[in-house]
């Protein structure tokens, strides 16, 4: 028998909403530029790209999330 087990990271959306996102299925991490407010929410801190080509806009910073990945990877 195999079992399978993702564990999936809890962060929030610029408007407070729940977001989980698979850390297995980040690409890559990004701060928004200066002047791109009007592109995405009001408290986006975070634009994490999905292996998938998705753009995930979150109000965590780029740095906490880093941090996160690092420990749960190190749990593990």
């Amino acid at each position: 028998m195999i079992f399978l087990v993702v564990v999936f990271l809890e962060l929030h959306g610029p408007n407070g909403q729940v977001v989980e996102i698979n850390p297995d299925e980040i690409s890559s991490l990004r701060v928004p530029q200066v002047g791109s407010q009007h592109h995405f929410a009001k408290g986006t801190h975070c634009l994490i790209q999905m292996t998938n080509g998705n753009i995930n806009a979150v109000a965590e910073t780029c740095q906490t999330i880093l941090q996160t990945l690092k420990e749960n990877r190190n749990a593990k």
